[in-house]
């Protein structure tokens, strides 16, 4: 498969998820699938097509927040020659171009009310009429649809269309998010890791190191799995030394000592006085956990370093400095820690 249509995991939400597609494919009926930005559901709109007996035919697909409200229709529906200004020739619409085929709606809740109107029509009667025109059109379109929005809600509140959202609802494929697909993190993480080695024509994969998997199991990834290859693809094309695992990880590529400062606000002295507010006892629940505080001060200093390390790219006398150590005080360290048994380079 093309690199950006990877479907892979292996946790129990995950292959749930790919089940329910695999069952839902060989079906003439509306899909809906809904989950959170960079879960995948461009990739189940694929998988639907493509285990259906129109994967021979058209895969369309309209991204409906692209499009200003006015050209929306335009676009699904079609025109003729002057049906509008601009309109300087007739227009097969998206439904015309995915006939015997799929269509897929991305961002569905953008629809406006017209759209919706027009579009329940086409979903009911398997016809559409070209903006301009007299003549109805019959297509055969299987759609799916996708959002990260609640639909039910927005039907509640007259926001979407009830009767379009009964149609459209013959079976919903909810994607569960990254934080909920356990053990899938390494696995991914390790497949995007070797393809960005491969592009970059590197002998070996050699991993990441202890503390930079971690750090990428307890990152929450708003941006699901998307976001989880950018910030894979971009470790490794920083990472110099391909002899050792990568042992750093930018979360926020804007994450910068010299970006903008936000413009001064009226209460800035009333938030720099609570900066320095002192904690309060209860602000840190995981503190219950600890039973021997010189083990858990020995955990987060060892932790410290090797992070430093690993920003530095295990070049001691630059993270000596950048901890405010002496080459000789960080060497010490790293021996109490058992970090020189990794043979890292001064």
């Amino acid at each position: 498969m093309e690199r950006d249509v990877q479907f892979l995991g292996q946790s129990e939400a995950f292959l749930d998820a790919v089940d329910r597609t695999s069952r839902a494919a060989p079906m003439r009926r509306p899909v809906l699938v809904i989950g959170e930005r960079g879960t995948g559901k461009e990739l189940v709109a694929e998988r639907l097509h493509r285990l259906s007996k129109r994967w021979g035919e058209p895969l369309v697909t309209l991204n409906c927040a692209a499009l200003p409200e006015t050209l929306i229709e335009a676009e699904l529906f079609g025109h003729e020659q002057g049906a509008f200004t601009g309109a300087t020739r007739a227009r097969a619409g998206r439904f015309e171009e995915a006939d015997k085929g799929t269509l897929f709606l991305d961002e569905l809740a953008t629809l406006s009310m017209g759209a919706q109107e027009r579009l329940l029509r086409a979903v009911e009667y398997g016809e559409v009429t070209r903006i301009g025109s007299s003549r109805a059109i019959q297509v055969d379109v299987r759609i799916v649809a996708a959002t990260n929005e609640d639909l039910p809600r927005l039907a509640q509140q007259g926001r979407f269309r009830a009767d379009l959202l009964d149609r459209l609802s013959f079976d919903v494929i909810t994607l569960p998010p990254l934080r909920a697909r356990e053990g899938d993190i390494p696995v991914l993480s390790d497949f995007f890791g070797r393809r960005m080695a491969t592009e970059l024509r590197w002998e070996e994969w050699p991993g990441f190191s202890e503390l930079a998997m971690r750090s990428l199991e307890d990152y929450p990834w708003p941006g699901n799995v998307r976001e989880l290859r950018n910030v894979v693809e971009r470790a490794v094309y920083r990472w110099d030394d391909w002899d050792r695992p990568v042992g750093y990880i930018q979360f926020d590529p804007f994450d910068s000592p010299w970006k903008p400062a936000p413009p001064p606000r009226a209460d800035a002295q009333v938030a720099q006085a609570s900066d320095f507010e002192a904690p309060q006892p209860n602000s840190s629940p995981h503190f219950d956990s600890i039973s021997d505080l010189r083990i858990a001060v020995d955990a987060h200093e060892r932790a410290i370093v090797e992070h430093a390390l690993g920003r530095n790219r295990y070049n001691q006398r630059q993270t000596a400095k950048a901890l405010g150590l002496t080459y000789d005080q960080l060497r010490h360290c790293m021996k109490k820690h058992g970090l020189l048994d990794r043979q890292m380079g001064a």
